[in-house]
């Protein structure tokens, strides 16, 4: 998959912001709130491993998308793994794996594991946002790959790759092949690569105004008045 990216400055950029400022500067840019299944995901998605240097940053890159079946080997003709892995080594820049188990049930059998968190990270994965279960969580921590999961489990059945480079969804988020995610541990921000740029110029707004307002609650001498004055006058 050829992904239309963006210069490398503005993704180092998001990468300085909580998913939460994106989302607001986001919704900023879209010119008020949007709905959820387009912007970020809900609470059913586990951050099980972030943050992985310590620098408290998120985890920002490429969205590239999959669809897996963990217990039972599908009808249809199945893509490839190699295809797909391919599409990570070639993608030029950050890969976060976005991956739907699309199995029935659904969510049952794990569709990430530490063998695949070592391969993927070696070809230039950051990050895994999985609607579906892991396993060796500890070995995909060791393979050094970020790890977002609806769930955990032990084991899998027959495990195929169904097909990659579609929209998916992933705890009640849309995401499309390419889209820039911001990754931390309230979940995940999806955006666009269209307004990218947009995005980061408002996170900086809403940080400075946020700045001035956590400041002037954080007055020592913070009284009464100063409410006053604020619901008056703002910050």
């Amino acid at each position: 998959m050829l992904l239309k990216m963006v210069a490398p400055e503005i993704l180092e950029g998001l990468a300085e912001f909580d998913s939460a400022t994106v989302q607001n500067a986001a919704a900023i840019v879209y010119g008020g709130y949007i709905s959820a299944h387009i912007d970020y995901t809900g609470p059913d998605l586990n951050p099980y491993l972030y943050d992985l240097d310590g620098s408290g940053k998120p985890t920002v890159g490429y969205a590239m998308t999959s669809t897996w079946m963990p217990l039972h080997e599908p009808e249809q003709e199945i893509v490839g793994r190699l295809d797909y892995m391919d599409s990570i080594a070639y993608a030029d820049g950050p890969v976060i794996v976005v991956q739907q188990d699309i199995d029935l049930p659904a969510r049952r059998g794990a569709i990430i594991g530490d063998g695949m968190a070592y391969q993927m990270r070696a070809l230039g994965a950051v990050g895994a946002v999985t609607d579906g279960n892991a396993r060796d969580v500890p070995g995909i921590k060791e393979a050094g790959l970020a790890l977002w999961a609806t769930g955990r489990v032990p084991g899998h059945g027959p495990f195929n790759l169904i097909d990659h480079d579609l929209p998916v969804d992933v705890a009640g988020l849309r995401i499309l092949p390419g889209d820039i995610l911001v990754c931390d541990g309230d979940g995940v921000t999806r955006v666009p690569v269209d307004v990218a740029s947009d995005v980061l110029k408002t996170a900086h707004e809403v940080r400075e105004r946020e700045g001035k307002s956590f400041a002037y609650f954080s007055k020592p001498d913070f009284s009464i008045k100063d409410w006053e004055a604020y619901k008056t006058d703002g910050v």
